[in-house]
């Protein structure tokens, strides 16, 4: 007989990467696992679960630290000592305090994380680790859900220790992008849709090729999404910039699982 606990996905996730992977995790511990997409931010989400739950957490790391809104789109989902898998999925270069900073986060709204897990996914600049996590990534994190099963029948709710520093490296939370900001080419046939997705409500839903660059983290959801590819990053200085940094983070890392 095989031992269920009932299971929720809660991602941050704007062009899938972190998605894939907190679901890859909860589908392993229940098949018919529920997921709470929370990355439209004009929603608003209010969840709570309960003491024999198990929540499965998935967001983005931009440079060194968990996505600035977090908190925010967390605000109304409590945990009532509910214990939780926290990932955070990074480009390769490294995810610094993340880890530890989301594991602070969901400590802060009664979730117990007693396993957590830094994915590799594929970078949003350049052509870093594409494909990521592609078909081995998705074994491994089936196999480290085996383990967290494991942990769960035994009752342990010792919060897991992962690595990180406090105060936090970086100061500021994760979003700026390196000052990148999509543009718009002339083929925008102005269906709306990128407006109508930016996780950030960055986009002019009256002028579809105006963005405010404080609300932008970059993420280039509005890039890949684009129906007519309108949505780019056509520059020089982007080209140059993502040449060597993709020479740079060439060498594939590896995922890193944290359950002991």
């Amino acid at each position: 007989m095989k031992y269920y606990m009932k299971t929720t996905a809660i991602y941050f996730s704007p062009t899938g990467t972190s998605r894939r992977g907190a679901f890859s995790i909860a589908k392993a511990l229940q098949p018919d696992a529920d997921t709470l997409d929370i990355t439209l931010g004009e929603k608003q989400y209010e969840k709570e679960f309960g003491i024999d739950e198990i929540v499965v957490f998935g967001v983005p790391v931009y440079s060194g630290r968990v996505f600035r809104g977090i908190k925010s789109r967390l605000d109304k989902i409590r945990g009532n000592q509910t214990r939780c898998v926290i990932t955070v999925t990074y480009g390769n270069r490294a995810y610094d305090d993340a880890l530890l900073e989301l594991k602070d986060i969901v400590m802060e709204h009664g979730f117990i994380p007693i396993a957590g897990a830094a994915l590799i996914g594929e970078h949003t600049f350049g052509k870093i680790q594409v494909g990521r996590p592609n078909a081995c990534d998705i074994d491994e994190d089936a196999c480290f859900a085996k383990k967290v099963l494991d942990k769960l029948k035994t009752g342990d709710r010792t919060p897991i220790q992962v690595p990180g520093n406090r105060p936090y490296i970086h100061g500021e939370a994760g979003g700026k992008g390196a000052n990148f900001r999509p543009l718009t080419d002339e083929s925008c046939v102005n269906c709306g849709l990128c407006a109508q997705q930016c996780p950030e409500g960055a986009i002019d839903i009256d002028n579809y090729s105006k963005i405010n660059v404080s609300r932008c983290i970059s993420c280039f959801r509005c890039i890949r999404n684009c129906p007519v590819k309108a949505k780019n990053m056509n520059t020089a200085e982007y080209k140059i910039f993502t040449e060597a940094f993709s020479k740079q983070l060439s060498d594939p890392r590896k995922n890193e699982f944290f359950i002991e």
